[in-house]
């Protein structure tokens, strides 16, 4: 459970306000400035109001929460901030609103007036719908759903990838070598920016005097650049600190190149990096990276839940990727980067009573009110029959015809059952990436389509070099095509290693013969 009140921007606040809170962003020089969204969808802003970037139409500061009127039911998917300082955000509806610091056009509405209010940024982007924004010191990037990047602002050194060094003062689309491609992800350092693509390629433009673009060199760059060294590599999310940058690949490797005098890279060493680096995070499995343009600090989490930090922490220097205590990567923000802002915008699930799903979750499998076990592989799970009835057809069917308490199992493991009663009763599931191919058979049998898709999702968190045959053989047995689809392409991407398995050895004939003409009109085996 994240809790906001871990930042001293919200001590002041009763707990009865704190509970309220659904979203959260801490920003500003001494992180001192916060805006938040309520389970009513209600936006409030609170702190010293720094060139306006509360967004409350005045310079007054506020030690109390004031609401911001103009966001209210907005529903706010991407938030961002700069060090100028100014604010941007995403609505759900794809909108964006920008308000602070002007003097570089980081606005995008064509002055350099100083924006009091959030107001529509519109130009070239009202037949787009944006789902991502990201601001460098003075510059803002946005994301839309075509896949395609948008900048304006500050451009000193290219960072808006317009090809020139001159401000922008209005969205203009990053295009150039980006042209006919889809972006997934984007992410600003200081004066720079970077976007990663759906086929897991980098790119990279602006500052570079660090390395932080990862080109092998220190020069500027006015236009988006591949990062070479990534050749092969499938990144999925990319992650900039002050003049560093984090990359995850899809195998969960993390990458780091950049700025590094206070280890941020976390190569053990003080020493730049202009080309990507693999880190040592001793083989466990990595699913999120996090770092902020404001800071020196860079954190990770693990697919077990383990969050690891590494850089500047409250003024030390941490060469290596340290294991913490905390469940996520806020928690190192706000308990050890300098300032303690927010790495990007916060989400909060409500714990202060226990809810019905809550409720649930804790009954499964005890024996205490139960009225109903099955028995499988010779092992017990107690389970509630009006549940099992409400939450699933097959079991609707079954227990109206029968009045037994105990139901033996013969066709399914102990834990690919007890994972699919566990699932009634939680709606996630919380499997290995190969047992949850079993479990897809179960959902398959049952016809239980959101188990299936989730099942799918799981295998694609975990897809590895060693089980991706084992993977991709489970998904066109039980006709799971986007799964088939996402495993071939992770098959394809890392061909060299996937056929050197003992499951690629292994293979089904007819399987294999499909896997290679496929791979062939893919261009997987052209030189």
């Amino acid at each position: 459970m994240l809790d906001v009140g871990k930042w001293p921007v919200f001590a002041l606040l009763p707990p009865e306000e704190l509970r309220l809170i659904r979203q959260a962003c801490v920003f500003g020089s001494a992180a001192n400035e916060a805006l938040y969204v309520t389970v009513n969808d209600e936006v409030f802003a609170l702190g010293t109001n720094c060139s306006g970037c509360l967004g409350l139409g005045d310079l007054q500061s506020t030690i109390e929460p004031r609401r911001i009127d103009v966001l209210c039911g907005k529903k706010i998917v991407s938030l961002s901030y700069g060090t100028g300082p100014h604010v941007v955000i995403a609505t759900a509806d794809g909108e964006v609103y920008a308000w602070g610091h002007n003097g570089y056009s980081q606005l995008g509405n064509g002055t350099t007036n100083h924006g009091l209010t959030p107001a529509l940024v519109s130009t070239n982007l009202l037949s787009k719908r944006v789902t991502e924004v990201a601001c460098g010191s003075h510059h803002t990037i946005t994301l839309t759903t075509d896949g395609e990047v948008y900048a304006w602002g500050y451009n000193n050194s290219g960072q808006v990838g317009s090809g020139s060094t001159a401000n922008q003062p209005t969205p203009r689309r990053v295009s150039s070598c980006l042209q006919s491609k889809v972006v997934v992800n984007i992410a600003c350092g200081q004066l720079c920016s970077m976007a990663v693509l759906d086929n897991g390629e980098v790119y990279g433009w602006g500052y570079n005097c660090n390395g932080q673009l990862g080109l092998g060199n220190n020069g500027n760059q006015q236009t988006p650049c591949r990062i070479a060294a990534l050749q092969g590599i499938n990144i999925v999310q990319v992650a900039c600190g002050y003049a560093h940058t984090l990359a995850l690949t899809d195998e969960g490797f993390i990458y780091a190149w950049g700025a590094n005098s206070y280890g941020q890279l976390g190569t053990g060493n003080k020493s730049n990096q202009a080309l990507p680096t693999l880190i040592n995070t001793d083989k466990e499995r990595m699913v999120e990276v996090a770092a902020c343009h404001t800071s020196h600090t860079s954190a990770a989490k693990t697919q077990s839940g383990q969050v690891l930090m590494w850089g500047q922490c409250r003024g030390q220097a941490v060469a290596s990727p340290h294991l913490t205590h905390f469940s996520s990567t806020d928690d190192v923000f706000a308990c050890f980067a300098t300032p303690a802002v927010t790495w990007h915008l916060l989400s909060v699930e409500g714990d202060d009573y226990l809810t019905v799903a809550q409720s649930l979750k804790k009954e499964f499998d005890s024996p205490e009110i139960s009225d109903l076990k099955f028995l499988v592989d010779g092992k017990c799970i107690h389970v509630h029959k009006a549940l099992l009835k409400i939450r699933c057809e097959h079991f609707r069917a079954l227990l109206n015809e029968t009045d037994e308490d105990a139901i033996e199992v013969h066709q399914f493991s102990y834990l690919v059952y007890r994972a699919f009663l566990e699932y009634l009763y939680t709606d996630t599931i919380n499997l290995p990436p190969e047992d949850a191919i079993g479990l897809l058979d179960l959902a398959t049998f049952y016809r239980e389509n959101r188990l299936k898709r989730l099942c799918q999702e799981t295998i694609k968190r975990g897809i590895s070099e060693e089980n991706a045959i084992t993977l991709l053989s489970a998904a066109v047995k039980y006709e799971a095509r986007d799964l088939e689809e996402f495993c071939f392409k992770f098959c394809v991407n890392h061909l060299t290693a996937v056929t050197q398995t003992q499951a690629f050895a292994d293979m089904d004939h007819d399987l294999l013969k499909n896997f290679i003409s496929k791979a062939s009109r893919y261009g997987a085996f052209k030189n």
